[in-house]
């Protein structure tokens, strides 16, 4: 067991990049993910930490400065949030289509307008095709966690692509809670240094992100899809490694209460820990309600889905983003899309809830769950709504 410490989930993200051993820290501050990039100036001005920091002019050069150091070898690091993101989505196709393995925390917030400071996942939905590997994390520790296990699987020669680590701003970045921290001499035998396959070296040239023609432009594209979806035993891999070292085993879709439940509520991020809340009291009731909590947002999960989800008569699928002119939320658009075709499918209703930071207590998911069982009972088997909406 490592040392249980108190400490704000920003500043123990910051510590797992140090004790990654990163070599480059490239970012610009914004709101929730500041805190991290702070502390990372500190550790390295301090002489604790053997890093270059760069305090770039704009999101969009962080990324690239990364997009640089990696492509030389170099173990690089950078976060952002909301418009932040925005900015550097140019950069984020880049780094996957070059096959570098950056690894991003992203303190998700609303993107405007109207302008909000508040969590929602609408950023990182923004740039939901970009070809990065993209986790969702639950609590700080999950994400303290991540930052090694994303280095470990993003430099695998069998995977080499970036890592996403979704964490919910404020709700998870600026909240104090309980680490187990994890020994140095640990981390090093996990993570070992970096390795590239292939670097910018003047000594051996090569080029990186060439022109290319249509006529092999689909086959770059096949390639780096083929790269993405072959991902997944690597995780799962990795996962093993990182609880057989912890005792803390990660996989891409976590179950509560599920196996026997005929209605259940599926979650991304922190909100799962509220809605475990919510089912705990509905059991107490006598309700048949579970909660299944998606942790892998790409490579989609679509088996593992199945598998937790097919025995229940109805899904409730919580959004925290909109897909304005759509068919609903965007997980929910997966989810339908993950068991389209199955006789035994589940009616699935969709809300969209806690928007820009809006509190969702657990008396609200027992409120939907509420809604939904009536709706589809009265024949709205795939209904959508945004919750909470005052008239």
């Amino acid at each position: 067991m490592g040392k249980r410490v108190g400490m704000e989930v920003s500043i123990a993200a910051a510590e797992a990049v140090k004790q990654a051993n990163v070599d480059v820290i490239s970012a610009y501050p914004i709101t929730p993910q500041t805190h991290i990039v702070e502390h990372l100036s500190e550790i390295v001005a301090n002489g604790e930490m053997d890093a270059e920091f760069f305090c770039v002019e704009s999101e969009h050069s962080a990324l690239s400065v990364c997009v640089g150091s990696e492509a030389t070898g170099a173990r690089s690091f950078t976060c952002t949030s909301s418009q932040g993101l925005a900015l550097m989505s140019e950069i984020t196709y880049i780094a996957s289509g070059l096959r570098l393995p950056i690894v991003m925390i992203l303190a998700n917030r609303t993107l405007s307008a109207p302008l909000s400071i508040w969590n929602d996942h609408s950023d990182v939905m923004s740039i939901r095709d970009c070809g990065w590997i993209q986790f969702f994390t639950e609590n700080g520790q999950e994400v303290y966690d991540h930052v090694f296990i994303s280095y470990r699987l993003a430099e695998d020669r069998e995977v080499l692509l970036p890592v996403i680590i979704n964490m919910d701003g404020f709700t998870l970045s600026h909240v104090i809670e309980p680490f187990e921290m994890i020994e140095q001499e640990k981390i090093d035998q996990f993570l070992p240094p970096y390795q590239p396959l292939h670097r910018l070296h003047p000594d051996k040239p090569v080029t990186m992100g060439a022109f290319a023609l249509p006529s092999i432009f689909a086959e770059t594209k096949k390639a780096q899809e083929v790269a993405l979806l072959s991902s997944m035993p690597k995780i799962l891999e990795t996962w093993k490694a990182f609880g057989d070292m912890t005792g803390r085993y990660y996989s891409p879709v976590e179950t509560y209460k599920a196996e026997d439940a005929e209605t259940l509520l599926i979650t991304m991020g922190s909100c799962g820990e509220t809605a475990s809340v919510a089912v705990d009291r509905l059991r107490e009731e006598g309700r048949s309600v579970g909660l299944v909590k998606i942790r892998l947002w790409r490579p989609f999960p679509f088996d593992e889905l199945k598998k937790a989800t097919l025995g229940a008569k109805q899904l409730v699928v919580i959004d925290r983003a909109i897909s304005l002119g759509g068919p609903g939320g965007p997980v929910a658009s997966e989810v339908k899309a993950a068991l389209y075709g199955y006789d035994a499918r589940p009616s699935i209703y969709n809300f969209v809830a806690g928007i820009s930071g809006r509190d969702v207590a657990p008396s609200d998911y027992i409120k939907m769950v509420d809604k939904a069982e009536i709706e589809i009972e009265e024949g709205n088997k795939e209904g959508y709504e945004i919750y909470g909406v005052r008239e």
